[in-house]
């Protein structure tokens, strides 16, 4: 049989995109469910609504996210990544901004945090939940996998298994008939909030110090409530203890921190840096805090304050 050489190119390049295929790390990849779509979206940003139909055809990445998550702002490189280098190759990424706290509901703060972190791909609102149940999502980050029939492959919670994500999406676009996924693994490089934590150094649990969810909180008197009140340092810190020292402004709302606590060589707590996270409900400010402790914007904490766990929220 004659074939002109363009034809047995093409040919031989889905042979080989089928072997491929066939012997991929991430080959078996069972069907978990059909996309459910994005019909209770309360806004779109970087886009126009989309829905399921018009993605058929389309390997489709589902990022659940809320932008004060420090375990989601650590898997966005990655994301921001793979959204950049496989969009020519069938690859669309849509990010779930589904809000843990009031002030993200408010669409210019979204709005505000997906410009500032460089956010591209089309951002869906789901301001009331909508997405996040037609999924039946637990998780703040989470990855859904979609193939190009619509069907949901893979699925990934929490922080970590980059390189296993990257290779689901390159089998599924393999499957779908792209060239070009045979690339080698993406590797980032990542700044400020979106590195990851440092394993080594990490000795304590990630805690909230808003009232309705905190833990370990010892100081004097316990949470004084509505109202200000110069709390008094503890007799004594135990590992893991969480104590306000100074002066307490109430206010309305709760708002969130970046804390990650560096423990000095003799054990004692170092200075904040902006990789973790705590929730700080009804914290206006803190004058005067004593040396020796972790502070961040007038805040004052005792002891590390880090994750040390799953990396996941829910």
């Amino acid at each position: 049989m004659d074939q002109d050489p363009s034809g047995w190119k093409t040919l031989l390049t889905r042979a080989n995109q089928l072997v491929r295929s066939a012997t991929h790390p991430a080959a078996q990849l069972p069907v978990e469910g059909h996309l459910p779509g994005f019909d209770g979206a309360t806004g779109w940003l970087n886009s126009p609504p989309l829905t399921a139909a018009e993605l058929r055809h389309r390997v489709v990445l589902v990022n659940f996210w809320t932008y004060t998550c420090i375990n989601w702002l650590r898997t966005l490189p990655y994301v921001r990544a793979w959204a950049q280098k496989y969009q020519d190759h069938g690859l669309v990424v849509i990010g779930v901004h589904t809000p843990e706290f009031d002030f993200e509901h408010d669409l210019d703060n979204v709005r505000r945090e997906v410009k500032d972190l460089r956010v591209h791909y089309p951002v869906a609102t789901d301001n009331d939940y909508a997405i996040w149940s037609a999924f039946d999502n637990h998780y703040w980050p989470a990855l859904y996998f979609v193939d190009a029939q619509g069907q949901i492959r893979h699925h990934r919670f929490g922080e970590g298994d980059y390189q296993m994500s990257e290779m689901v999406l390159q089998q599924l676009l393999a499957e779908a008939g792209s060239g070009g996924t045979d690339q080698e693994l993406t590797s980032v490089d990542a700044h400020g909030v979106e590195v990851a934590a440092d394993w080594d150094s990490l000795r304590s649990p990630e805690n909230y110090l808003g009232y309705e969810r905190t833990d370990s909180f010892v100081s004097p008197n316990g949470a004084i409530l509505e109202t200000s009140y110069a709390y008094a340092a503890p007799p004594r810190l135990g590992d893991r203890a969480v104590a306000l020292v100074g002066d307490v402004g109430a206010v309305g709302g709760s708002r969130r921190l970046p804390v990650e606590a560096h423990p000095e060589p003799d054990g004692t707590a170092g200075r904040s840096r902006c990789h973790d996270q705590v929730q700080v409900a009804g914290v206006e400010a803190v004058e005067d805090p004593p040396t020796g402790l972790v502070e961040h914007d007038g805040l004052s904490l005792d002891g590390p304050i880090a994750r040390e766990g799953p990396l996941i929220e829910s």
